[in-house]
């Protein structure tokens, strides 16, 4: 008797917020970090995409320059200068 596959995770997280966008062996091609308040602003510019991959951490992250990662995101709009832009928001990010 075989057993049902095993939910990872992601999968999980996936089936209970719709909106969610899972990718894996992303290539990083600019990782910037800068602090605001309390929290440091990360945001990766991704090989292939346009738009930038933003998150928050209390504590300042490895530098993910040239390195593949697997990220889980949603698309949010951005009002900078008077001008909309869409920003992709990083729940979770994990080197590849």
């Amino acid at each position: 008797m075989s057993r049902p596959p095993k939910i990872t995770s992601i999968e999980k997280l996936l089936k209970k917020h719709q909106e969610l966008i899972h990718s894996d062996m992303l290539k990083v091609v600019s990782h910037v970090q800068r602090v605001e308040d309390d929290w440091y602003i990360n945001t990766l510019m991704i090989d292939g995409y346009d738009v930038p991959f933003r998150y928050k951490r209390k504590k300042k992250y490895r530098d993910l320059n040239g390195q593949c990662v697997n990220l889980t995101y949603y698309s949010i709009m951005e009002s900078v200068a008077g001008f909309d832009l869409e920003v992709m928001k990083v729940v979770r990010v994990k080197r590849a």
